[in-house]
């Protein structure tokens, strides 16, 4: 990053880790509605530590990291909420993540330093349709602060993204003194696991926010954003392979099909 994107950045996970501190405090109840609602689900009991989850992985991000994705999931799972944790995708799905780009060395991608993994909010659930038991179970309280979460998250991670890619294009090459450079490439931002963002989903309004916040600071940049399945269950990889064009190469494919759930959704 150079020194604009890294301030950028900083400001960000700043912004992010008082907001988390701000819901964790302001619903107390977040942790016994969240055990009610994997009781309901019949889930298995797993230990409930952190009802508003900060992705402690940001802080591990250098100025050095060429930051080439943003990818955003649903909401924080069982692994993500533990406190030796709290981080995003380091579940089933992130190790099903970090190995597809391992294999696909031509992307150019390492997981863990070129991406910056978000989610459509950080309040925790085992399951992410468990957040609609929550917001029932809790009232207009927690209705309220699920659907203020992905507002707030949304207008965030988009303007995020914009300002990334804005400062990557203004920034000249070959600064001898700071060594910035612009990006070889526009950052990418991937919504990956869409079912909840579709008209009656959890998400819906995490969705219409989003574009909101493009349309209204930088439609140009609204074209970085493609959609993706999630990648649990290797569901990703299955539909990649599904869609594959052989006359295309892997990055051509992948932006065609994210394109493709992207009018579905949008």
């Amino acid at each position: 990053m150079n020194d604009k994107q890294w301030d950028i950045f900083c400001t960000f996970k700043k912004d992010l880790e008082t907001q988390v501190e701000h819901w964790t405090k302001a619903a107390p109840q977040l942790g016994e509605l969240q055990k009610e609602a994997a009781l309901a689900a019949k889930n298995p009991l797993y230990p409930f530590e952190t009802p508003v989850v900060y992705n402690r992985a940001l802080d591990e991000i250098t100025k050095d990291d060429d930051i080439k994705l943003i990818v955003i999931g649903d909401n924080p799972g069982k692994d993500e909420q533990l406190a030796k944790n709290n981080k995003y995708l380091v579940g089933q799905a992130g190790k099903i993540a970090e190995g597809y780009f391992r294999r696909n060395p031509e992307l150019g991608i390492d997981f863990r330093r070129n991406v910056i993994i978000l989610n459509k909010t950080p309040i925790h659930s085992a399951k992410t349709a468990q957040l609609k038991i929550m917001a029932k179970l809790g009232g207009s309280q927690i209705s309220n602060l699920i659907e203020e979460s992905q507002i707030w998250m949304a207008k965030k991670t988009a303007q995020l993204h914009i300002d990334l890619c804005q400062a990557g294009e203004t920034e000249s090459a070959g600064v001898e003194s700071g060594g910035d450079r612009p990006l070889k490439n526009p950052t990418e931002l991937w919504l990956v696991g869409y079912s909840e963002l579709k008209t009656k989903g959890i998400f819906g309004k995490y969705r219409d926010q989003l574009k909101q916040t493009y349309m209204e600071n930088s439609p140009a940049t609204w074209d970085k954003v493609f959609v993706f399945q999630h990648f649990s269950m290797n569901r990703f990889s299955i539909d990649l392979s599904d869609n594959l064009q052989k006359n295309k190469s892997l990055l051509e494919n992948i932006h065609r099909l994210g394109l493709i759930h992207k009018n579905e959704i949008f």
